[in-house]
């Protein structure tokens, strides 16, 4: 598929992916302008093998060679019908859990052991927050001295006198 140089030069004056838009730069400058792939990467802080690498696969794919494709990576141990039934029962008790005892749970339920650190990431993914209890203050002023302070007029704030040296 061959694109036209200022349908080429649209398409990227309106990317929004901001990797997407370097790659456009890099063919627009290399293959519509005639510059060195080398210094080009050069300019925009790249590499040459960065450079050559999707100057390929633009020659290969066209313009959507140019979108990044979806890494792949490892399978979750956790399959999403396990995951589902772990999130209900922590859902529909009113307890609070321990990372420990959701541990145990995902052991319990499905035999995958996690690592505590992990079990955090899991619980963030699922739509969960860490609840702590907040610090008591010993020494704060009760309520009422708050509001009392609060309804004090401005006369009953100390204030110095200079010329009379004295505190009113």
């Amino acid at each position: 598929m061959t694109t036209t140089k200022s349908s080429f030069e649209r398409s990227y004056r309106i990317e929004k992916n901001v990797n997407v838009r370097e790659r456009m730069l890099l063919v627009l400058n290399v293959i519509y302008h005639g510059k060195i792939a080398a210094h080009v990467a050069g300019d925009i802080h790249r590499s040459k093998g960065w450079a050559s690498q999707w100057l390929k696969r633009y020659k290969e794919e066209g313009p959507e060679g140019l979108i990044g494709r979806p890494k792949s990576g490892r399978r979750p141990e956790l399959s999403e019908e396990a995951s589902y039934k772990i999130k209900i029962i922590l859902k529909e008790s009113n307890q609070g859990w321990t990372t420990k005892q959701i541990e145990d749970l995902i052991v319990q339920k499905t035999g995958v052991k996690y690592h505590h650190n992990h079990i955090y990431r899991i619980l963030g993914k699922w739509g969960f927050k860490q609840k702590v209890p907040r610090k008591v203050h010993v020494n704060t002023a009760t309520r009422e001295e708050k509001e009392e302070f609060k309804k004090r007029p401005a006369r009953y704030l100390w204030m110095y006198d200079a010329k009379k040296k004295t505190w009113p």
